[in-house]
Formats: structure tokens, sequence, C-alpha cells
């Protein structure tokens, strides 16, 4: 009898929304693409959004989708799902996970100990209801609470976390500069296309003056010779 092994499929989707209200989907958009620009310019980090997760080889019920993660030492680039095998065997380093009311104790006590067994350097648990950030840094080969999270400084990702008053999580870079919502980016980049706008207005009038200029002193010129 001739057995043959089947190619195991890992679906690029677990069933599950990315977000269960605006509160906990505007803060999961403002830390992914918070990161995408912080990381712009560094071709071998990658940044993801709700992406599935999947550890070891063969087995596609063991599997994550946190709602952001960063993997330092691999490229930018389209993914269906992250397998890691596929990735040099690089895990990711710093995932974030932000509580929405559908979230039980149960499934966050399962995704720390995912997070924990499957080499995860840095967790963070943002819950934008109760106002409060948790965070975990791999000490001795575990992840272990982080005491002080208020201005606590990421290792890994070189940003500042803090609280605003009304609970509103803000991560600062090291100069300084705080990330910026969605809209923030859209404004400036509306306030940067309208000056650049202006910019080229200006030039267009300079260069209608010297033209203009040009013109009168030839005539000028032709008098002269008249």
């Amino acid at each position: 009898m001739v057995t043959t092994s089947q190619p195991v499929n890992y679906p690029d989707s677990d069933g599950q929304p990315m977000a269960d209200n605006t509160k906990q989907f505007e803060a999961i958009v403002y830390l992914k693409k918070g990161f995408d620009l912080l990381f712009t310019n560094a071709p071998n980090v990658f940044v993801a959004g709700d992406l599935l997760w999947y550890p070891v080889q063969g087995n596609n019920k063991l599997r994550q989708a946190p709602d952001v993660m960063i993997v330092f030492g691999r490229p930018k680039g389209d993914r269906g799902s992250y397998q890691q095998w596929k990735e040099d065997n690089i895990c990711p380093q710093v995932v974030f996970e932000v509580i929405s009311p559908g979230n039980t104790i149960p499934e966050m006590s399962r995704k720390f100990q995912f997070y924990d067994r499957y080499g995860v350097e840095e967790y963070y648990i943002y819950d934008p209801d109760r106002q409060s950030l948790d965070g975990f840094i791999r000490r001795n080969g575990s992840l272990e609470t982080i005491e002080e999270i208020e201005e606590w400084v990421s290792p890994r990702l070189m940003v500042c976390f803090r609280l605003s008053r009304n609970g509103q999580l803000i991560l600062y870079r090291l100069d300084g500069q705080a990330f910026e919502t969605y809209e923030q980016m859209a404004e400036r980049v509306q306030q940067e296309q309208a000056r650049a706008e202006r910019e080229q207005a200006r030039a267009e009038a300079a260069e209608q003056e010297i033209e203009r200029l040009k013109a009168q002193i030839k005539a000028l010129e032709q008098q002269s010779k008249d």
C-alpha cells in the first residue's frame, strides 16, 4: 500500500475580525502606521497588522495573529501569513495586542503562553477602555512583567511609551517627536502639498516677472537703436 503525504495548507485568515470596535481599530492603525513610518528607511524591518504567524512547519493549528508585530531581520513585502521556517526561522521580536470587550481572560492567557513559548522579546497589551498599558520583556528565557511601563523605552523599538491624561497610548521617538495619528499624517501631507503649491506659484510668478523684464529691456534696447 502506497501512501502520499499531502501538503499542509496554512490559511491566511482565521475568520476573526481585526477589531471589535472603533477604539480598538484606531489604536491598531495608530501603532501599525506609526511603525511603518518609523522604519520606512529600514529595509530589513517587517511590520504587519493582524497577520497570522505560524511558528512550526507542519502544524497549521498552531498560530496567532498579533494586532501588530515587528520583525527585525526580515525584508518588507507582502505576505499572506508569516511562516517562520520561510523567514530564516526568525520569530517576531515585538508584538502588540489591543484589548477589546470580546477578549476573554483565558484567550489572553493563551496568547501570553504562545508568545512566551515561541520567543517574543517584547509583548505589550493596551486596553483603550480601561486606559491601561502592560508590558513584558524577555529575561532569563521567559517573558517577565515590566514594572514601570510609563516612560518605558523599548530596547528593540527605541520608542518611549506614555499614556495621556485621557488614557490614550502615545509613543514617542527618542528625539521627542510623537507618533502621528492617521488624521495628523493626512493633515501634514495636505499642509506640505499646499506649501509646495505656493512655492511653485511663487516660482512661476518670478519666472513671469523675469520674462517681463527681459521683454522690457529688449524694447528699450530697440528704441535706443532707432
